[in-house]
């Protein structure tokens, strides 16, 4: 079995020291730090909204089974097909269903982060479809072969220079285009492969219980020819991504752009309903919605993490995070990366395998600082710690480390023991962990306690 933990320390180790890959990622952060306040400006009071938003999101993880049974009967009743999928496989299985069904050859796709949680691009390859992203960060990074970066901004890695390159290596386009000579190429591409395309596949951004429809918020429009072009439409969503109404887009729209990437609004907002109905002449003749679990009703029936589901994946505490600013999104190697990764990969893919990203933090707070639904991220980074210390997670060595710690700090006798060089040497020689990366602790010669009395005694 892999060792994440090692893996995810090796290439973090690497990255952190890469000024070049720093400087890419802090170029591109400042430019969303430059605009986040002026989003911002549409509201009255910041903080009510944020409160108002989590408090919509807590009852729609609260009350979650009637809301989605509620979503499930108003969209029917429109014509659409509803899939419970338990967990990946079960959702590529009801993929590659439909897709045989239709005879599909190609098939469409829009930025979706949970098509990436359950592989379906490699899944898609090996039963011989063509999948294509169509966003165009997500196009850059099928073409280079990597997954994406970030989870608002796939390619954020990449400077203007990486992209010419790429498609000149990629495409055969001539060498130094320009971002916008760029974007055409690629418009160019996609406008074809939408009309040959048999399926199109989406995320969305909102499931909305009282209409029965499906929120969809881009910035480029594809996401709409994705869905509105071909003649199948699948629609694959985390069941957390549920609101009650239809009234809340005006608060979580605006809320999404502008922590997301500093915009008043985004500039595509499309509200799905169903396939195609009587007397309309555009959109799909059929439309599935799959509802993936696939871990999250372990967090929704663990009220100390639950919160982590109101997240509307803005992307806000990643660009936040000092940790994520230096080793990048794929050091993770999962699908969410930062702190909200740290917080749900360990439930939704195993504590075991990923309680190593719980400690990938300097527990600033600055994560739960800037969550648009104030979403306590660093508590729940604690509580990860320390629920995979409750379910024996930690190693011997960890716990007997901890244990003598422990034990020292509460007694004043053994913590006045030794002078400061023999300390010293306990923690940076035998104790190397702290050391591997960072310099050397120096105690001081006497203790606090022991310089009081002395002043004491005088």
């Amino acid at each position: 079995m892999k060792d994440n933990a090692a893996s995810f320390i090796a290439k973090s180790t690497i990255k952190a020291a890469d000024l070049e890959h720093r400087r890419k990622i802090n170029y591109n952060i400042a430019r969303y730090n430059a605009v986040v306040p002026q989003g911002k400006k549409q509201f009255s009071n910041m903080m009510l909204a944020r409160e108002r938003a989590k408090n919509r999101k807590w009852d729609a993880i609260e009350h979650l089974d009637r809301y989605l049974e509620e979503f499930e009967r108003k969209i029917t009743a429109r014509g659409a097909k509803v899939i419970w999928a338990e967990n990946a496989q079960q959702a590529l299985e009801e993929i590659g269903k439909i897709c045989a069904a239709k005879n599909c050859k190609m098939l469409v796709k829009s930025k979706s982060m949970v098509t990436e949680e359950i592989h379906l691009n490699p899944y898609l390859a090996s039963v011989g479809i063509e999948s294509v992203e169509t966003d165009l960060g997500e196009y850059i990074q099928q073409l280079d072969g990597e997954a994406p970066y970030h989870i608002v901004t796939p390619a954020m890695h990449k400077s203007k220079e990486d992209v010419a390159r790429l498609f000149a290596d990629k495409l055969g386009t001539p060498s130094g285009l320009s971002p916008e000579e760029l974007t055409l190429v690629a418009r160019k591409i996609l406008r074809d492969k939408y009309v040959q395309a048999e399926v199109g596949v989406t995320g969305a951004n909102f499931i909305i219980a009282d209409i029965g429809g499906i929120a969809v918020t881009e910035n480029e429009g594809n996401a709409r020819l994705s869905c509105a072009w071909p003649k199948t439409h699948i629609v694959v969503v985390g069941i957390e991504k549920m609101i009650p109404s239809i009234q809340d887009l005006s608060l979580f729209w605006p809320l999404l752009a502008t922590y997301g990437t500093g915009q008043q609004v985004t500039v595509y907002n499309t509200i799905v309903s169903g396939p195609r109905q009587p007397g309309e002449i555009d959109g799909p003749e059929e439309m599935y919605v799959i509802l993936l679990d696939n871990g999250r009703t372990r967090l929704l029936d663990n009220p100390a993490v639950r919160e982590a589901l109101y997240c509307i994946r803005c992307g806000a505490c990643l660009n936040a995070c000092p940790v994520y600013k230096n080793i990048g999104g794929h050091a993770y190697e999962t699908t969410y990366s930062g702190p909200i990764g740290e917080v749900i990969t360990p439930h939704l893919s195993g504590m075991e395998e990923y309680k190593h990203l719980s400690y990938a933090s300097s527990l600033c707070g600055n994560c739960t600082e800037v969550c648009p639904v104030r979403i306590n991220l660093h508590e729940l980074l604690l509580e990860n710690r320390h629920e995979a210390v409750a379910e024996g997670s930690s190693t011997i060595a960890e716990r007997i480390a901890w244990k003598v710690w422990k034990t020292a700090s509460l007694n004043r006798v053994m913590m006045n023991m030794g002078t400061g060089k023999m300390k010293n040497w306990v923690v940076n020689k035998v104790f190397k962990g702290w050391t591997t990366h960072r310099s050397e602790l120096g105690f001081s010669q006497k203790t606090f306690n022991e310089l009081w009395k002395e002043r004491e005694n005088q």
